[in-house]
């Protein structure tokens, strides 16, 4: 028996013992992803495989991140009358202060503090991509350096951007895959699992929160790698994964809270 002939028999067997179970409401696909999520039903790589490259992506990472004034960031406005820090283009994000009034939290009372503030309060977009290959389940994840990440290099959804990014407000390119997202619902060929706004960290983050999506394309349906910052991990690789020092990023356990 092959894998594929042996993951829809096992599929199966396990649909039908948990149908019992089974509600209405959940998602479509939850009872797959559970099944997913028990065994390694790659066919790409194992799983030492994966930690392999992922510790490569780290250990290779040629970004460098140093600490200097806030008022030295290029790039960067200060309003000379409240002091809010902005973007020269006046979108991505806003430093400001807030003051808070409160008698339920720690200090008993409460407290001025700056917050990081999204222009436009219009969030970003999160997207998961879930192909299968031989009828077996993979998603499309991305070794992703970012500034603030805990270790550099964190895996991330195949697309993490905000709505500046996608208008391009950097000045660069943009963002990958951000097509199969923002067109999903005039794309006939793409299914959409999960669609919902996620919250973000309010301590540090004012009113932001995140749309994350999860699609799955057709079996048949090209999707382009751009390098080998991307991987196709099983489900249950990522959950074993979440096991890591911080390797897994906040926004790929948001989108697949659901399941």
């Amino acid at each position: 028996m092959c894998k594929k002939e042996k993951y829809e028999a096992e599929l199966q067997e396990f649909t039908a013992f948990v149908k019992r179970y089974n509600h209405d409401q959940i998602y479509p696909h939850t009872v797959e992803c559970a099944f997913e999520a028990l065994s390694d039903w790659s066919m790409f790589h194992t799983i030492s495989e994966v930690k392999s490259w992922f510790l490569s992506k780290k250990e290779n990472s040629s970004m460098v991140v140093e600490n200097i004034a806030l008022k030295d960031v290029k790039g960067r406005l200060i309003d000379d009358k409240t002091g809010d820090v902005y973007h020269k283009s006046r979108d991505f994000f806003v430093i400001h202060g807030i003051r808070v009034s409160s008698d339920t939290r720690e200090r008993g009372r409460g407290w001025d503090q700056p917050i990081v503030e999204q222009v436009g309060y219009d969030g970003g977009l999160l997207g998961l991509i879930r192909k299968r290959f031989f009828g077996i389940p993979h998603y499309l994840c991305e070794a992703k350096e970012e500034p603030g990440n805990y270790g550099k290099v964190q895996i991330s959804p195949a697309l993490q951007a905000t709505f500046a990014n996608l208008k391009q407000s950097h000045g660069g390119r943009k963002p990958r895959f951000s097509d199969l997202f923002i067109n999903k619902d005039s794309n006939e060929a793409i299914k959409v699992l999960f669609d919902s706004w996620l919250a973000e960290d309010g301590g540090r983050l004012h009113l932001k929160r995140n749309r994350g999506i999860m699609i799955e394309v057709p079996e048949n349906y090209e999707i382009d790698i751009p390098n080998d910052n991307f991987i196709w991990l099983s489900l249950y690789q990522i959950k074993q994964l979440m096991k890591e020092d911080a390797w897994i990023n906040p926004h790929i356990r948001g989108i697949l809270a659901h399941v």
